[in-house]
This record gives structure tokens, sequence and C-alpha cells, in this order.
């Protein structure tokens, strides 16, 4: 059984004042906790484990979220230090909770329609998978590139990492615990040919700033699905 890993241990400077009292994770879109959207469609997808770590206000997202039964989840929390652990620090530190098989990663101040069944079903022939979406206005010269189903450094055109994505236990077994970008960790691996990647067309938002909160709750009201869809 594939377990998951919601990262929600970010301060949301951007997001000040919103997140002064309230952890990214919890801000609500569609009428819930942008973490309870990710919650929902992993359960879906045939999840039952979820690892989330806590830094800032954490203490609020566990007490929201309990032991996960409400979502047919067992959900198992990672706390970190003060300042946290950067996105591989804290994924490093939650590696004994996350088992030895593949398991997904999600950023938990995205909003996205992607199907995780999508990656849980996926035969990977490498030892990260990154879902890649279009770039936005924000980020209009993206983070990577495409070839082939290959994860590249440049290219022609250049995509925006989603913030979700598989991985194998081992991608990160050479690595030190500690504070530690993930980037860095891409990159590397990517000179060593070991990220594939697709692209998502679908809906995708970063909730990184109180104007692109603004539009999320816009596009994706409460009581639907999917964005625009009354489902």
């Amino acid at each position: 059984m594939m377990h998951a890993m919601i990262l929600a241990a970010g301060r949301g400077e951007r997001l000040r004042p919103l997140t002064d009292a309230t952890p990214k994770p919890l801000l609500e879109v569609g009428g819930k906790p942008l973490i309870e959207h990710h919650l929902e469609r992993l359960a879906e997808a045939g999840v039952r484990r979820v690892v989330i770590n806590l830094g800032w206000l954490g203490e609020q997202i566990s007490a929201s979220l309990g032991t996960g039964d409400r979502f047919g989840l067992e959900i198992h929390y990672s706390p970190e230090p003060p300042g946290a652990l950067e996105t591989a620090g804290g994924i490093i530190q939650a590696l004994p909770l996350l088992g030895s098989q593949p398991f997904l990663v999600i950023a938990g101040d995205i909003l996205c329609d992607f199907r995780f069944s999508q990656l849980t079903s996926l035969a990977n022939k490498a030892m990260a998978h990154l879902v890649m979406v279009p770039n936005p206005a924000h980020h209009p010269n993206g983070d990577f590139a495409l070839e082939n189903g290959w994860l590249k450094r440049t290219g022609p055109q250049r995509h925006t990492f989603s913030g979700i994505g598989l991985y194998r236990p081992a991608f990160f077994y050479h690595l030190t615990p500690g504070r530690r970008a993930l980037r860095p960790v891409f990159e590397s691996a990517i000179d060593q040919r070991q990220i594939t990647a697709s692209l998502h067309p679908g809906y995708w938002s970063d909730i990184g700033t109180p104007e692109r909160l603004t539009e999320a709750r816009r596009a994706w009201p409460a009581g639907t699905r999917t964005p625009g869809h009354d489902d």
C-alpha cells in the first residue's frame, strides 16, 4: 500500500497577516482547508497512510485533522524544530514513517485537480517522477524542461514543478539529516538521469499570496469537486 506525505511546515511569510494566526494548509478554499482537498483525493487514490510534517502553528493542523479517521486515513505527524527543515530535510526526517516502497509527496499550499491515482499506478522507471504544470504568470520562466519523459535542467520549453511527486526512498538515502532544500537534490539527480516527469494541463494554483488565495476561492467555490464544475 502506497504512503504519502503532505508538506505543511512552512511559515507562509508572503501570506501574512493571514498566516500569523493560521497555518497555510488550514486556509480555506472551496469551503474547506487546503490540506483537506489533498487528504480526500489521497483516500480516493487508495492511499491509507499519510505523514504530515509540522512547523509553524503545527499544533493547529494536528488538532484539526486528528488521526485521520474521518478521511479514511491513518495520519502520522513529523514535528520539525523551529525554523523547519526545508523540503528535502523534512522528507528525510519523515522517511522512517514512509516505508520501503515509493511514496507520494504533495505541497500543502497548492490546489490542484490532479488525480493522485495516476501516480499510484505508475510503473516508475526512475528514482523519482515529478508532476509539472504550465508556467503561471508569477513564474513565467518555469523550473525544468521535459525531454521524452525525462526531466532536464534546460530545454526549449521549461515548465513549473507542481509540488507533486513520487519518490523511491532510496532517492534520499545518500543525504544527511538536517535543513536541506529540494531543488539542489533535483539538479544532482537530473544530471544522473534519475527523474522522469509528466505535464498536468489541468487546474493548479500555488496559494502563495493573498491575491492568489482570492483567485483560487473564485475558481473553486464551495461544493465543487473541480474548478468551474458543480459536480
